[in-house]
């Protein structure tokens, strides 16, 4: 088998790729060709979409799965912009008080000192990708579930060979997985499978058949619903199957801004669309995207407008019908939080109360010839998100709870019913009115990073769109640093030292995990992000 892959390095030419019947782009070549092979079946782009996601949840299940939730946002073939939202709140159970005492429990501290589980049954909240796909499909798209199904299903149940990135990912599931069930369906002989060797999860198989055959219902009602709030209880969590049962996705009004004459969509809260918004509302206000390209000046100045989107969405962001969340991505606000910037690094901290700054999500991007144009997150949050892999049934169940907090005092607290702090925000722009793309770049607080820098080498530096992913990238880190890949100009990091910012070098694996899409004058084009497996795939 071939070594573990470089990514430091990017050695291998990528362009943009072209087509007119189609397009998907996302993180793994086979779950791009399933997303392709819906489209040439007569599907539209929401049908390749969750097509797509289905069958990342079989090649990359350390990201993604029917354990997580799912997010869109879309443009219609008839013009219609929409947001669509799959995500579940904390169980029923779930208040500070019963946290804090099961965490005191297995932990043996005091309850007041006890802090939100990274992992483990306390930080699943209930999944919302099955009825996702279901309602999407049901009033979007063209083929029915089952048939959106059926490559996720073959994929698991004959197996497929493990592409370099994920493999690499997977390895973590050897430490992280205990039980005899969970190492049995994702491990071969306790050992994570090496690159291009074949996998089979059989339990994965046949619960994605039993959705295919059943629908929505069978996940979220009756035995296996059952069964899941079973292993949660069973190892100390609160989830039930009372909790599934009372699910339903939702359509939300996106939000938006302008940028350089574009038109930005985001998800509102309790996803953190409106920090990738402000950001590029303080960016704009600043002018940063004048500065030259390999210039510590442009890198200064978009760097320091997040900080302030970060600081600002971490603290406010939250479920909306839970408590007030400000017009962070307003204009007006950004003047003011914009005139704050100098030409030194400023000392604002981020993080999210618990919640990790990298987290294990798929994107993929899509865009038909008829005029939709679509972007789908599925996701668990953490590698294998909170490692309870319910018996017998191949779901990994996410641990998207890890985002809340347990200081009652703080708008992200947990409550019985609240969605958290949701950092997944698929992203589409309008460049003019026949011109559309889908977008998004993954891994936790990367996200709105991605979204700023990707849109600024599009918008501010004319980059094609391939160009636009392999360009070398900044991330802000929650204790202060900023993080950079080992591709810049030299000279360039002194002199953002110079200025005051604490330069650490991090490798491309943790500058996240980009695609996208676009539809232009019934041209559809694509690109896929260097840093991961993924391929952009169209006919």
């Amino acid at each position: 088998m071939d070594p573990q892959p470089d990514l430091d390095r990017f050695d291998s030419r990528r362009s943009t790729v072209y087509a007119q019947g189609g397009m998907v782009a996302t993180s793994q070549p086979l779950a791009a060709q399933a997303g392709v092979s819906a489209l040439r079946d007569g599907g539209n782009a929401f049908d390749a979409a969750v097509t797509t996601a289905a069958a990342l949840n079989v090649v990359e299940p350390m990201s993604t799965g029917i354990g997580g939730d799912a997010f869109a946002l879309y443009r219609t073939a008839d013009g219609e912009v929409g947001a669509f939202r799959a995500c579940g709140g904390a169980p029923a159970d779930a208040t500070i008080d019963a946290v804090r005492e099961r965490v005191a429990d297995r932990s043996a501290v005091d309850p007041g000192e006890a802090s939100m589980p990274n992992a483990g049954p306390l930080a699943v909240t209930v999944p919302g990708t099955v009825r996702g796909w279901e309602r999407l499909l049901a009033d979007h798209g063209t083929l029915s579930l089952s048939e959106t199904l059926q490559p996720a299903i073959d994929y698991a149940t004959e197996g497929f060979p493990v592409s370099e990135v994920i493999a690499d990912m997977w390895t973590v599931a050897e430490a992280l997985f205990d039980e005899a069930d969970a190492r049995e369906e994702y491990l071969i002989d306790g050992r994570s499978p090496e690159t291009g060797e074949v996998m089979r999860l059989p339990d994965l198989g046949s619960t994605l058949s039993t959705i295919a055959t059943q629908g929505a219902d069978a996940f979220y009602e009756g035995a296996l619903a059952d069964r899941i709030g079973e292993a949660v209880r069973e190892r100390g969590g609160l989830l039930t199957a009372d909790d599934l049962a009372d699910f339903d996705p939702e359509y939300v009004e996106p939000v938006s801004t302008t940028y350089r004459g574009a038109e930005v969509y985001e998800l509102p809260p309790n996803n953190q669309g409106l920090v990738a918004l402000e950001a590029l509302n303080v960016a704009e206000e600043l002018d940063a995207g004048a500065y030259d390209y390999d210039s510590a000046e442009r890198v200064h100045y978009f760097a320091e407008s997040l900080k302030r989107a970060f600081h600002d969405g971490h603290h406010y962001i939250t479920d909306p019908e839970f408590e007030d969340v400000p017009e962070l991505g307003s204009k007006a606000y950004a003047a003011d939080r914009a005139a704050t910037v100098s030409e030194r690094a400023s000392d604002v901290t981020i993080g999210g109360p618990g919640a990790p700054g990298d987290g294990d999500t798929v994107l993929l991007t899509v865009a038909d010839e008829a005029g939709n144009v679509v972007s789908f997150i599925n996701s668990i949050f953490g590698h294998f998100g909170s490692g309870v892999v319910v018996p017998g049934t191949g779901i990994t169940l996410q641990n998207r709870g890890s985002s809340f907090s347990l200081d009652p005092a703080h708008p992200n607290r947990i409550e019985p019913g609240k969605r958290p702090f949701h950092t997944l925000i698929p992203g589409l722009v309008r460049f003019d009115r026949d011109d559309w793309a889908a977008f998004g770049v993954m891994g936790g607080y990367m996200q709105p990073q991605g979204h700023l820098q990707v849109l600024a080498n599009v918008l501010d530096y004319g980059m094609p769109l391939q160009a636009a992913m392999d360009a070398p990238r900044w991330r802000y880190l929650e204790d202060g640093s900023l993080a950079v890949e080992d591709r810049f100009p030299d000279g360039l990091l002194p002199k953002l030292a110079r200025r005051g910012h604490d330069v650490v070098v991090k490798p491309a694996a943790e500058f996240g995990g980009g695609q996208i899409t676009r539809l232009a004058d019934g041209v559809v084009s694509g690109a896929t992000e260097p840093r991961k497996d993924g391929t952009a795939a169209g006919f």
